[in-house]
């Protein structure tokens, strides 16, 4: 073990004392966890790409993203970063915009910023290699530079301003850089320091946690924090991340489950994700979806009758392909005249089928996400799939309830193939703003 703790750092080592002692095997992968992770986000991308385009230059043109054609309720989906620069929010409707400032009207061309994403990815992997890149996004990557920095003989800050600089120089695009042990310390570096500093990169490592992140106020300032969830720990009396990273761990499970325990680990800069394991799932996709377009805007209350209907039919087809479950996603649009949404998702400490327990996790995400506006757009996927032939039941589940429940929707299951998806269905699909009964006649979203 002495040969082991040797290689651990002091930020390890300040870790260990705010989690306290749990088993070795655990402690160990959390100590280990020291790597160098970049986060590269590019700034304003659609109208940066817009004022490349046009020869401008985005940090001095008041360029939007927006098809004025369609009237002043028109969403915006870019600002310049000069509009950013004097207040002008990146998204809201044409007529909020200023109006004595020239705007210059860009129409949004989709494909155009595909290509030049795609550029910036081949600039990625001029420096490393594909194993160790994550695209988040269209416009911002993780980048995974452990092994690569005695290859090239740099420091982190250095090698990160020279990938930033040729994407300047081959793209025209500007990006800011955080840098950090693990891939939630790279994201939050960026998003609360790098994009104010002079040279767009910012680095932490665990011992800044306490100074640079604890502080930060509101909490929805932190990734993965919504102002619904904002709401909910407000509420509890947590205000800044520092008052989370204090509160029991155990009292967030209880109240927000494993993700409430996730939220903690990352207010603390604890974070075990694996861009190796994230390429590996990009490259061999294996998993369940399904996702609608709704006829109409949805309430909240008529919603969750539509995500119940969808776990229905994605758990159905875990079951038949005899698999479990582990990461459960969420995604929400809203509609066309508000834009934006959330696509969240959880990994459970076990893998399930159980239908009771993927819509439970459904509910706990869109409670924690949901900002209250009217919704056009949903989405439920299953992940990280197991066999379901091999499986250990963890002492806080009822094995034999589960197995009842199992064995209940299998039979469902059977008469469905035999007679039709129609043939046995919940009351809820009754009502009139369900939509199962309606889909179940049709293949591919059309009527056959």
């Amino acid at each position: 073990m002495m040969c082991i703790f040797n290689l651990l750092s002091s930020n390890c080592l300040y870790i260990m004392k705010k989690l306290g002692r749990r088993n070795k095997m655990e402690d160990l992968k959390i100590y280990q966890l020291n790597k160098t992770i970049l986060c590269i986000d590019l700034k304003s991308f659609y109208a940066s790409v817009e004022c490349v385009l046009r020869g401008l230059d985005p940090f001095k043109t008041p360029l939007v993203v927006a098809d004025k054609s369609r009237g002043g309720g028109s969403i915006v989906l870019a600002v310049s970063p000069y509009l950013k620069s004097l207040g002008v929010p990146s998204r809201c409707r044409i007529f909020e915009l200023p109006e004595d400032l020239n705007i210059i009207y860009a129409k949004p061309q989709m494909q155009t910023y595909l290509e030049y994403s795609a550029s910036v990815i081949g600039v990625y992997l001029d420096f490393i290699s594909e194993a160790d890149l994550y695209v988040y996004s269209i416009d911002e990557a993780f980048l995974d530079l452990t092994s690569y920095l005695a290859y090239y003989k740099k420091t982190d800050i250095e090698l990160a301003e020279e990938i930033l600089n040729t994407i300047t120089s081959k793209l025209g695009l500007t990006a800011t850089c955080g840098i950090g042990p693990n891939m939630i310390m790279s994201k939050l570096s960026m998003d609360i320091e790098a994009k104010k500093n002079p040279n767009n990169i910012a680095k932490w490592n665990y011992d800044d946690i306490k100074d640079h992140l604890w502080p930060v106020t509101p909490l929805s300032k932190m990734w993965g924090i919504g102002h619904r969830m904002e709401s909910h720990l407000n509420k509890l009396g947590l205000f800044t991340i520092g008052d989370i990273a204090n509160y029991p761990k155990e009292k967030l499970k209880r109240r927000f489950g494993v993700l409430g325990e996730e939220l903690w680990y990352h207010t603390h800069g604890i974070d075990l994700s694996e861009i190796k394991d994230k390429y590996k799932l990009r490259t061999k996709p294996k998993s369940f979806g399904s996702g609608q377009v709704l006829f109409r805007d949805y309430s909240e209350t008529e919603i969750m009758t539509i995500i119940l209907e969808m776990v229905d039919d994605v758990t159905r087809r875990l079951r038949i392909a005899k698999k479990r479950a582990q990461t459960i996603s969420l995604s929400i649009g809203y509609t066309k005249s508000v834009a934006g949404g959330f696509s969240r998702q959880v990994t459970l400490e076990q893998p399930t089928s159980s239908e009771a327990t993927i819509y439970q996790t459904c509910q706990d995400l869109f409670d924690m996400y949901y900002e209250g506006y009217p919704i056009r757009t949903v989405g439920v996927h299953l992940s990280k799939l197991t066999d379901s032939k091999v499986y250990q039941y963890s002492l806080f589940e009822d094995a034999h309830q589960l197995e009842k429940e199992y064995q209940l929707h299998m039979t469902m299951d059977k008469i469905k193939h035999k007679f039709g998806k129609n043939s046995v269905i919940r009351l809820s699909s009754e009502q009139e703003h369900a939509t199962a009964k309606q889909r179940n006649k049709q293949i591919g979203g059309h009527h056959v």
